[in-house]
Parts: C-alpha cells; sequence; structure tokens
C-alpha cells in the first residue's frame, strides 16, 4: 500500500497524463474583495449610500437656517423614523421581489421625494407638510447599504474568509461615507446654497443608485420551493440572537447619537458652532482606518469574541468624554472611540449574515440597520434637552451609559451557540 501513490503517479507519467495540479488560494483581502464583485460594485455601492450621509445634516443645514433648530430637528427626526421604519420592509421585498426591482423603485421615488421636501421648505409650507415629506423620504431610503452586504454575503458564503473580508470592507464604506457626506454637506451649503446637498443626494441616488441596482451581482427574486408551487415557506426572521444584535445596533446607534449632541453643545456653549461638524469627523476618520485595517488583516478570532472585546473597549473609551472641556479635547476623545466602532460594526454585522436566514438576508441586515438608525433618534430625543437643561456633558452621558448597556449586554449575553443560522 504505501507504493500505491507513486504506482499511480508513475502510471500517469507513462501514459501523458500529469498530475492535476493543486487548486491556487482564492485572494483575500481587497484584493479578494474586488475579484469577487468586479471593481464597478464598490464604487457604485458607495456612492449610492452617500445619500444616506448627506440627508440628515442636509435637512438640519437646511431647515435651521430657515426656520430655526428646532423645525430643523424635528423634520430631520422625522427622516430618521421614516427610514427606520422602511428599512426592513425595503430590505423584505427585495428578498422576495429581487434587488433589482425594488431598488429602482425606491430610487426614483426618493429622488422624487427628496426634491418634494426641498420645495416644501423653500415653499414654506407648513411644518406638518415638512415632517409628512421627510418621513416619506425616509421611507423610500433604498437601503444601499445593507442590501450590498447581504448581496457580499451571497457571493462569497463559500469561503469564510472572503466573506469576513467582503462584509468588513463594505461596512468600512459606511463609515467612509458618514465622513464624506456631513462634510461635503456642510462645504455645499456655505459654498452653494443649503439645499444644494439634498438636491446632491437626489442626483446621486438616481444615477449611482440605479448603477447599483442593475450590477449583474444582483439577486433575483426568491424561487417557488417547487415547480407547481407559487409560495415558499419563509424561515423565522427573529430569533434570540437577531435580537440581541439588534438591541446592540439600538444601543450602538444612542451612543453615536449622544456623543454628537453632546459635541454640537459644546461647540455652541463655545461659540464655536462650526467646529462641531469637524470634530465629529475625527470618530470616522479613526473608524475607517481601522476598517481598512481589519479588511487588510482580519485576525482569527471568532466574530463574537470580536464582538464582545471591541464594544468592551468601546465602553472604556467613551469615559473619556465626561472630561471634556474644550474641542481639542472633545476630537481627541471621539477619534479614540472612533477606533473601535469600524471592528464593532463588522463584527455585529458579521453575526448577522452568520445568524440570519439565507433567504431573508437583506431583511436581517436592515432591520439591525434600522436599529442603528432608531437609536440615534431615540438618544437625540433625550440627550437634546438634558444638554439644554444641564449642559453638555449631560449627552455624553447618555453616550456613556448607551456604549456600557451594550458592552455588559454582549458580556452576559454573547455566546458562540447563539449565533447559528437560522433554517432557510
Amino acid at each position: 500500500m504505501p507504493d500505491a501513490l507513486p504506482d499511480a503517479a508513475a502510471a500517469d507519467t507513462v501514459s501523458g497524463t500529469a498530475p492535476a495540479p493543486a487548486p491556487a488560494p482564492s485572494p483575500s483581502g481587497f484584493r479578494g474583495v474586488f475579484a469577487l464583485g468586479g471593481p464597478a460594485l464598490p464604487v457604485f455601492a458607495f456612492l449610492a449610500r452617500l445619500p444616506a450621509a448627506l440627508c440628515p445634516i442636509g435637512t438640519l443645514l437646511l431647515i435651521n437656517q430657515r426656520d430655526g433648530i428646532g423645525d430643523a430637528g424635528a423634520v430631520a427626526a422625522a427622516l430618521w423614523l421614516g427610514q427606520a421604519l422602511g428599512g426592513p420592509v425595503i430590505g423584505r421585498l427585495a428578498d422576495r421581489r429581487g434587488h433589482r426591482p425594488v431598488l429602482l423603485t425606491a430610487c426614483l421615488a426618493n429622488a422624487t421625494v427628496l426634491v418634494a421636501l426641498v420645495a416644501c421648505v423653500l415653499a414654506g409650507l407648513p411644518l406638518t407638510a415638512r415632517i409628512a415629506t421627510a418621513v416619506a423620504a425616509g421611507l423610500t431610503v433604498p437601503q444601499v447599504g445593507p442590501l450590498a452586504r447581504a448581496r457580499w454575503s451571497r457571493l462569497a458564503r463559500n469561503d469564510k474568509t472572503l466573506l469576513d473580508s467582503a462584509l468588513s470592507f463594505d461596512t468600512t464604506l459606511d463609515e467612509v461615507g458618514f465622513m464624506v457626506g456631513p462634510a461635503l454637506a456642510g462645504i455645499l451649503a456655505m459654498t452653494v446654497h443649503p439645499a444644494s446637498a439634498l438636491v446632491l443626494a437626489a442626483v446621486v441616488i438616481l444615477v449611482f443608485g440605479t448603477l447599483f441596482a442593475v450590477h449583474p451581482t444582483a439577486p433575483g427574486p426568491l424561487a417557488p420551493a417547487n415547480a407547481t408551487d407559487t409560495t415558499r415557506t419563509r424561515a423565522r426572521l427573529w430569533s434570540p440572537s437577531l435580537v440581541l444584535l439588534f438591541a446592540m445596533a439600538l444601543l450602538q446607534g444612542a451612543a453615536w447619537s449622544g456623543a454628537n449632541t453632546g459635541v454640537n453643545a459644546l461647540a455652541e456653549s463655545l461659540d464655536e458652532p462650526g467646529t462641531a461638524g469637524l470634530v465629529w469627523a475625527a470618530m470616522a476618520v479613526t473608524s475607517s482606518v481601522a476598517g481598512f485595517v481589519t479588511v487588510a488583516r482580519p485576525g482569527a478570532a471568532d466574530l463574537t469574541v470580536r464582538l464582545r472585546w471591541t464594544i468592551g473597549v468601546q465602553a472604556a473609551l467613551s469615559l473619556p468624554l465626561l472630561a471634556v472641556s474644550g474641542t481639542v479635547g472633545a476630537a481627541f476623545a471621539v477619534a479614540g472611540i472612533g477606533l473601535a466602532v469600524a471592528p464593532h460594526l463588522i463584527a455585529l454585522f458579521g453575526l448577522v449574515e452568520r445568524t440570519g436566514p439565507a433567504d431573508r438576508m437583506g431583511e436581517a441586515m436592515t432591520v439591525v440597520g434600522s436599529g442603528l438608525i432608531l437609536g440615534q433618534a431615540l438618544a437625540a430625543a433625550v440627550a437634546g434637552p438634558l444638554a439644554s437643561a444641564y449642559g453638555y456633558r449631560a449627552a455624553f452621558v447618555v453616550s456613556v451609559a448607551a456604549a456600557a448597556g451594550s458592552a455588559a449586554l454582549a458580556l452576559a449575553a454573547a455566546r458562540p451557540a447563539l449565533f447559528r443560522r437560522g433554517p432557510g
């Protein structure tokens, strides 16, 4: 028996048939991600999600200039609420009907409603009309980020290492977008017109959202279980693991919103309101860098371990916020927090992919994404009045408490056995 393999090899040589070469390992990291979806997909996915970062700050800037921060906050909150409610619906429809028709419809509707929102504001329509239009704008947001993650999940499911790289890269694109979007909105408001950010968002979502929708990687509609069955028994979406991830996303959004509110209140108290955006951008910069490092060198730790470590580190890095007394100190504090944000979100959405039903992945991703948005809206409603009544540190307390709550939840409940893919 020991001579069997050499004899077989010799037989191949005699017959002129060379042994089959070992398969080359698939590329990983950035090369693997670009090879997986093609170079155009990440570009379209990034630009198509940029309006989600442009719209909230663009809405605030436009309405604040004309009607004050009270009306601006109400309309921006309505936009957030609409997005949180509409996201899972669009995700479900995309899973059932295919990405292409759902995204094309949403992109056209969202661009139209954004133009209508600008028209409502410039025409001086009542606050109720502006709020209703903002809710419609939120409801029609095409959910490019979550659906892009669902698309990467579908493309790379058979290669765990490549899937981790793809999801890490895509989550980092979100961080870069939320660094570029607010800065671009501020520059446009100062140099062109306060409405220009929303107009640009409408154009970008119409053009690049359409390109993302028609890209060849777009999944088609869910096939029926068999040729005679027009319906398919769908796997249950909600599970203990998804509830936990949604709760952590909610607290993550609250941590962001409390810190953001505190930064704005601090800048206002120092008579330097224009510096708030620059201070907040420090978090996006460090988070983006940490995200790209994670793509290049993902490490071998299990996602559950990474989730617990990263949210624990983020909670610890949030504590310096309580000692901040100036914008420079605030910039260093939020930059420190940013080092853990992208790695935490990468682990969070990686676990969504691991546990969500395969045929409802778009919906699962949008549900957790809606948790982030809802957390921001709820914390803003709490942190804003607290900052007005007790000063900017009260808003930072909201942020620190949310981060600590998320860390405690992860340590208490996040166990590897909990995160198993649901049926389907």
